[in-house]
């Protein structure tokens, strides 16, 4: 499992996620940023710095809240495939 970035960033691409993640898991993208599912090692640093509050702590989350199409995204932009 790896953490998500949701809706809530599109657009906004504050980056501020980025600065803290100690091992460069999130990318950027035209849209909005993505966590590298392969890269996430789940510490979690990157939730409270998000001031939008786009990120979720598991895919499972992600999808109750909503956000399920973005767990999808979020692979593809990888060139992973979701279950």
């Amino acid at each position: 499992m790896s953490h998500i970035i949701g809706s809530k960033c599109v657009d906004v691409k504050d980056g501020a996620c980025v600065s803290v993640c100690p091992v460069d898991c999130i990318y950027e993208s035209l849209e909005q940023m993505f966590i590298n599912p392969d890269e996430c090692i789940d510490c979690g640093a990157c939730i409270p710095e998000c001031p939008v509050e786009a990120i979720w702590d598991s895919e499972d989350l992600a999808v109750q809240m909503g956000d399920g199409e973005y767990v999808k995204k979020n692979y593809e932009n990888f060139g992973l495939s979701y279950e």
